[in-house]
């Protein structure tokens, strides 16, 4: 169960060895099981697909994409309510994205020189949505909307299936709302290879995207670094949360969004940080009393082991500790949050003040729940339209231009003994000076 500490802020190695992350699998092993399986994809594609999803999905599969067919039966399957459920939060998360969908611009000096800066979408991207016990229809909508306002041409998903080789119905009619081009039915490592590689059935794609266990994680590691394989949208860990809280906090709500966090799986870890030993106390009386009211408490408990309440004299040691820790998610359950937004630095997402639960966040803020995990936040941030683009620069000169930058170009490329670079600069100069003396000449 959680443990409570008491941190003296001046001690920085135990209240950094307090912020540690629950273990992860072992390295070395993950790293070496992970390769064999990616390089079983290269090999024989398809058919290594087939094996790892008997294998690991314990389920015979006949086909590796999910049919039209299978998507009509999908929505004979859920309710009119799911579906228009299922509308309104991808219209608000759509909404979001679309706002902050990066414009080009032009940077234009009036000297002859003006520059561009043209966003475009990448063509193919995958998106892995993982499976197990919960179908998660959020992590498919905060991937697939902002590709598909990006405008990205291509769209796969990638997620697991039951043991009867089935897609839960109602993430299976969300891909179809999002507009999702394909599904396959495959997950784990081999899924991530498949999407880098490619093989018969599955299409190689530019860019991957979407949270995974370790497996998943360090498989997205390994085709980025590769050449061959694809770009991912960030490094990743379990899932966790911080919240930071005042003794006139309420620790049901605080209680609450400790076990929501923890409820994602067995390595999520829940944070509290807090200047009161009694809404310490009552925030562990309270969770021992919403913990086996809730379905996944086993899973929850596992959790709670590795998850901590610290007691620090100020709120300012608790902002030092949450950017020390950089958290998924940020919950400042204090009087008027907004006075601290300055002194927070490395977070994910920050849920400001008691009413706005970080699981409002996870569905139907609108605002993308994929977020930088495991200390990532300290210089990565979360998913947006932005990560499906890519931006050129278009850099316009004319002769008033050359003439304005042409020598300190040349001067510079001088200096770094690049002297090919000098001469590119000053053939165009010295073309310049022969053509206003022709025209001089004819005047």
């Amino acid at each position: 169960m959680i443990r409570t500490y008491q941190v003296n802020i001046d001690d920085k190695p135990a209240w950094q060895s307090l912020l540690k992350r629950a273990p992860q699998v072992n390295s070395n092993d993950l790293n070496k099981q992970v390769e064999a399986i990616i390089n079983e994809v290269k090999c024989n594609k398809d058919q290594a697909l087939f094996d790892y999803t008997a294998r690991f999905d314990r389920c015979v599969l006949d086909d590796l994409s999910v049919t039209e067919a299978e998507i009509k039966e999908a929505y004979k399957l859920v309710s009119n309510k799911d579906i228009d459920l299922i509308k309104s939060i991808i219209a608000r998360v759509q909404n979001y994205h679309e706002i902050n969908k990066p414009k080009n611009t032009i940077v234009d000096s009036n000297d002859g020189v003006c520059c561009h800066k043209v966003f475009s979408a990448i063509e193919s991207v995958g998106l892995y949505v993982p499976g197990g016990s919960a179908p998660l229809i959020s992590t498919l909508i905060m991937l697939a909307i902002p590709a598909k306002v990006a405008g990205c041409k291509k769209v796969n998903v990638c997620t697991p299936v039951n043991v009867a080789g089935k897609i839960h119905p109602l993430l299976l009619v969300a891909a179809d709302l999002c507009g999702v081009d394909v599904i396959y039915k495959i997950g784990g490592a081999q899924a991530i290879a498949a999407m880098a590689y490619g093989t018969e059935s599955v299409t190689k794609v530019n860019k991957i995207y979407g949270p995974g266990n370790s497996w998943v994680t360090k498989a997205k590691m390994l085709v980025a670094d590769d050449i061959d394989g694809a770009a991912i949208d960030m490094p990743a860990g379990p899932s966790e949360v911080l919240v930071i809280a005042e003794k006139q906090a309420n620790a049901q709500f605080v209680a609450a969004d400790l076990l929501a966090q923890a409820e994602h799986g067995a390595d999520s870890q829940a944070i509290l940080i807090t200047t009161s030993n009694v809404l310490a106390n009552e925030v562990i009386a309270v969770i021992n009393q919403q913990l086996y009211t809730l379905t996944r408490h086993d899973i929850i408990k596992e959790a709670l082991v590795h998850s901590r309440i610290l007691v620090v004299k100020t709120l300012e040691d608790a902002f030092v500790l949450a950017n020390n820790y950089a958290p998924e998610h940020l919950i400042l359950q204090v009087g008027d949050p907004e006075k601290y937004i300055d002194q927070i630095h490395n977070t994910g997402a920050v849920f400001m003040g008691k009413w706005a639960a970080e699981a409002l966040g996870d569905y139907v803020t609108g605002s993308n729940h994929v977020l930088p995990t495991y200390g990532y936040a300290k210089s990565f941030s979360g998913l947006s339209t932005i990560d499906f683009m890519k931006a050129m620069s278009v850099q316009y000169v004319d002769e008033k231009g050359l003439l304005a930058i042409g020598d300190l170009a040349a001067q510079l490329a001088d200096i770094e003994g690049l002297t090919a670079h000098k001469l590119a600069v000053d053939l165009r100069l010295k073309a310049l000076e022969n053509k206003a003396e022709a025209t001089c000449l004819r005047s």
